[in-house]
């Protein structure tokens, strides 16, 4: 097994292993070190069952359920979910806008997942050119780049996150939204395992900020928001059929760019590994 660092922002490349086959602690251990130190795990050319990503998976945590997971989850393997654009006699056979907008997964939720895994079953191409591209930004770098002047406002402020806020391309029904009531974050978040400091923000779905008035709020959140995603700060990851690429909602957020349509297919198997409550 080779560690390789990415020439990019963000992102480390395994090669080398099968994870479907049995992985030693040793090993796991090896790659969820590389997987804290830069946020997006890379590894191609892999042939995975839904069993066998959910075994891999299962070896950084718990394995949640997502709230659509009765629309598009496998029947079998309800945790797995499955993102395409791909129709079967008309209906969508999985969400096919998943991700339009910068985000860390499910920012709202009072305890958000720690990390998301795609596995890549079919990847969009036409003639030849690659599309249905991934974009990671690394917020801890964008926070380690802030003026220090900026750095002091921002500490300590705690941000609100409301599921409402996100515009959806499928609006969620009434059970859903009750689920995930407004909750609050530190707008700089700690890393539970390497103690590294990121932002903790995106215009979407921090709706405010906690004891400031709406209009200062909301400049500052898209000040910090714009600011994480620039150039300098962004990996865009082109994909090939059997990549499985994981990230830490932690350190880094994603967008998806959806530049393509039927008859290119897009298909992955999603999946997301319980977290902590952000400090």
């Amino acid at each position: 097994m080779n560690v390789i660092p990415l020439d990019a922002p963000a992102g480390v490349e395994i090669t080398g292993i099968n994870l479907a086959g049995a992985l030693d602690t040793a090993v796991v251990d090896e790659i969820e070190t590389a997987f804290d130190a830069h946020g997006v795990l890379l590894v191609r050319d892999q042939t995975l069952t839904p069993d066998t990503q959910l075994s891999f998976a299962h070896r950084f945590g718990e394995i949640e359920v997502n709230y659509n997971s009765e629309k598009y989850g496998l029947p079998e393997h309800p945790e797995i979910y499955l993102i395409s654009n791909i129709t079967d006699n008309g209906t969508p056979i999985g969400s096919r806008r998943a991700g339009e907008a910068w985000h860390s997964d499910m920012i709202y939720s009072k305890k958000p997942p720690r990390a998301t895994m795609l596995y890549a079953l079919e990847v969009p191409e036409l003639h030849g050119l690659t599309l249905g591209d991934t974009a990671f930004a690394n917020a801890a770098a964008a926070w380690e780049a802030l003026p220090a002047e900026m750095q002091r406002e921002v500490a300590g402020l705690e941000g609100i996150f409301d599921f409402r806020g996100r515009k959806r391309s499928e609006a969620p029904d009434a059970a859903t939204v009750a689920r995930y009531p407004p909750v609050t974050h530190p707008l700089v978040r700690t890393h539970p395992r390497t103690g590294r400091k990121s932002l903790y923000v995106n215009r979407d779905d921090c709706t405010g900020i906690v004891g400031w008035p709406e209009d200062r709020a909301a400049a500052l959140v898209t000040a910090l928001s714009d600011h994480v995603v620039r150039p300098e700060f962004v990996y865009r990851h082109q994909w090939r059929q059997g990549d499985v690429v994981m990230w830490d909602n932690c350190t880094v957020q994603h967008m998806a760019i959806l530049d393509y349509d039927l008859p290119q297919r897009r298909l992955m198997h999603r999946l997301t590994v319980t977290g902590s409550i952000p400090v």
